[in-house]
């Protein structure tokens, strides 16, 4: 029924928003956390390095475990372990604890694309899949915006140590949420799609699309994490304008893109070639972040060319997810879906050194023809990919 599909998909997304809550809601921290424990921002970029790597490492392995057992258990149990990770950090007096935490919280973060994805594909109907995978990105990037306002406003009143136990009992209320509600996340033909397709098969992963998928996903990531970590940075340098300019145009970014999963959640209702949506998208990314780079863009216009940038990329989010959907053999969600999206975070650990180096060497331009490159880059993937969705409804 539609109001259960709608519940179902607010649930999920209010998990998929905590989760990247969690993620995002130490770094604010770190300034109020270096002066109280006197340990230095390289140590707490590797706290942050930690976090990522454990969840890229554990994120495919999540997908067997989805497969096997089904998404809900997982899902629930990773968010468990980042509360937990997120609140021994509030108790660290030294580095020990932040490493602790951050490993912990980020196996956590491992499970929740391969679980999400499931229970959406098994329990939503395929012609609302378009908007519930919008709502899922939506409701990360959401989470994304919440945790520096909370850790600011809470760490700045009542310590860095509160912040963090607060943002862990927040996360904890929602577990609870889903808890409660756990009964609607088993998909009725689980059993049967997990014999089709064999649970702990690792074939399904070699297959030409799906390693396509995988490339897509990091070289998407790689491109994101160059604007995100030093677009500012280079917008700056190359450009002479200020840190609020440089600043909005970044946030235009994400703004843009959060609308343009939204609209991308009705498009991919109105058309079967969603590899060409997604292609299109980053077709205009690209050649924005191009313009970005040999200088022809105004300074001022920064905003208004990433806000572009953002609306056409967000756009092609839920035809992404469903190209993976296409990709994906009947009872390999998990695995699919874990193996997939643990690209993103290979492709966020790739390009920060390089972009580093850039910068060091007075060459800010350099981010925008990596984002360039790396987003011309994943057009070439998307189009060796099925573009259509399967016909079966559930799987």
């Amino acid at each position: 029924m539609k109001s259960r599909d709608g519940f179902i998909i607010a649930l999920i997304a209010l998990g998929h928003s905590m989760s990247h809550f969690l993620q995002l809601v130490l770094a604010p921290l770190f300034p109020l956390i270096r002066e109280d424990l006197g340990i230095s921002y390289a140590t707490l970029g590797l706290v942050v390095m930690l976090f990522f790597a454990m969840s890229a490492l554990l994120q495919p392995v999540a997908g067997f475990v989805v497969d096997r057992y089904s998404g809900r258990g997982v899902l629930l149990g990773g968010l468990g372990l980042m509360v937990l990770g997120t609140a021994t950090m509030s108790f660290a007096q030294g580095p020990g604890l932040l490493f602790a935490g951050a490993a912990v919280s980020g196996t956590g973060n491992s499970v929740f694309h391969p679980a999400d994805f499931s229970i959406l594909n098994g329990c939503v109907a395929q012609k609302r899949l378009g908007h519930a995978f919008s709502t899922h990105g939506v409701s990360g990037m959401l989470g994304f915006a919440l945790a520096p306002v909370f850790s600011g406003a809470i760490g700045s009143l009542y310590g860095w140590h509160n912040a963090l136990l607060l943002a862990a009992a927040l996360a904890f209320a929602v577990l609870l949420l889903l808890g409660a509600n756990a009964r609607l996340f088993q998909p009725v033909a689980h059993a049967e799609s997990r014999k089709r397709g064999g649970a702990l098969d690792v074939r399904v992963l070699l297959a030409f699309s799906v390693l396509m998928c995988f490339a897509f996903f990091t070289l998407h990531a790689a491109a994101l994490g160059a604007l995100q970590n030093f677009g500012v940075a280079a917008m700056k340098e190359q450009f002479a304008v200020g840190t609020t300019l440089a600043s909005s145009a970044l946030t235009a970014y994400i703004l843009g893109s959060a609308a343009g999963m939204l609209g991308g959640g009705f498009l991919v209702s109105r058309t079967q070639r969603h590899d060409l949506v997604a292609a299109a998208g980053f077709a205009v990314g690209s050649l924005n972040a191009l313009l970005i780079a040999i200088g022809v863009v105004p300074g001022a216009m920064l905003p208004v060319v990433l806000t572009v940038s953002g609306l056409a990329v967000g756009i092609t989010y839920p035809s992404r997810d469903l190209i993976v959907r296409a990709a994906t053999p009947p009872g390999a969600t998990g695995r699919v879906y874990g193996f997939v999206y643990s690209g993103l975070d290979v492709g966020s650990l790739a390009t920060p050194v390089l972009c580093g180096w850039l910068m060091d060497h007075g060459l800010p331009q350099g981010v925008f023809y990596i984002v360039f490159a790396c987003t011309f880059a994943a057009i070439l993937t998307v189009l060796q990919l099925p573009g259509r969705a399967p016909a079966t409804v559930r799987t």
